[in-house]
């Protein structure tokens, strides 16, 4: 009969020893299989030692017969076993009384099934038709005369938007500050603002260099897509209000992020009239940033 044993070790060598240590048994009574290689690792991590099955013969063992019974034992009868003693009649002279049947528990009176409930008809109440949310109003546009300023800023800037790859259009009006401004309209207008307006702050750089480059009088070109321009500045007045309170509250500077010159005329046109805060700019382009700053600071008893 054979069995076998695994053994592991550093070496294939050495786990082959070390099984034929634990059997007390040559190398030449055995048969080995390898079951792993070992690994190295590296720098010690990942190292496997090896491992082997050693098989080995053993004798079959001999079933040894059950005993067989002796004659003896054979001829003695079982012990019979004893036998209950009949019980014996009650005295007739003084039985004990016949215990009476007990009485029967009193059945439940069946209560009558209640009638099932007539359900009433339920009244469906008139479902209320949701009225569709009102559409913005579509704003309308004055086409440009031609020869015209607005026209020149609006060819300018369409083409700039196909090489883009956009079909959005421009529209552009001079507004009562003798600004001309510019709204972009169409699909997919958040490719044409980017991260933080970034884009759309580079369309209205090109447009006012390339419209003002031969001309002597300057003229400011701002150009805006769903309304971006104003909402950014009033997020820009709540974060100025906002750091202002903190600033005020905690007596320290606050430098927020790297902003474009619009951007930092807003913080400093909101904050300029806000008591004990003063703001300038620090840094330089790209990166220059905006610091709120606490001027108010105690006197000295001198003073």
């Amino acid at each position: 009969m054979e069995k076998f044993i695994t053994a592991t070790g550093k070496t294939i060598d050495l786990a082959i020893e070390a099984a034929l240590q634990q059997l007390k048994m040559d190398r030449d009574s055995v048969s080995v299989e390898v079951l792993e290689n070992p690994k190295s690792g590296f720098l010690g991590f990942g190292a496997c030692p090896a491992k082997v099955k050693v098989t080995y013969e053993v004798p079959d063992e001999e079933v040894k017969p059950a005993p067989a019974l002796s004659s003896a034992s054979r001829s003695k009868p079982k012990k019979q076993e004893a036998r209950p003693e009949p019980l014996k009649p009650l005295n007739p002279i003084n039985p004990k009384p016949a215990q009476a049947p007990a009485a029967e528990a009193p059945r439940p009176e069946r209560r009558p099934e209640p009638k099932p409930r007539q359900e009433k008809p339920r009244q469906e109440k008139p479902r209320q038709e949701k009225k569709p949310a009102p559409k913005p109003a579509v704003k309308e546009y004055a086409p440009a005369a031609e020869g015209s300023m607005e026209q020149r800023i609006e060819v300018f800037i369409k083409g700039l938007l196909e090489h883009m790859g956009s079909d959005a259009v421009p529209h552009a009006w001079k507004a009562e500050d003798d600004t001309y401004q510019v709204d972009l309209v169409g699909e997919d207008l958040g490719m044409l603002i980017g991260r933080r307006g970034e884009t759309l702050d580079a369309i209205q750089h090109l447009t006012n260099y390339t419209i003002n480059r031969d001309s002597n009088k300057r003229s400011r070109i701002n150009v805006d897509a769903e309304n971006y321009r104003l909402k950014r500045e009033e997020s820009l007045r709540r974060l100025a209000v906002k750091v202002a309170g903190k600033v005020v509250k905690y007596r320290r500077n606050i430098t927020l992020e790297p902003m474009n010159a619009y951007e930092r005329h807003v913080i400093h046109a909101t904050l300029q009239d806000v008591p004990d805060v003063t703001t300038y700019s620090t840094g330089t382009e790209p990166n220059r940033r905006v610091v709120v700053s606490y001027s108010k600071y105690p006197q000295s008893e001198e003073d």
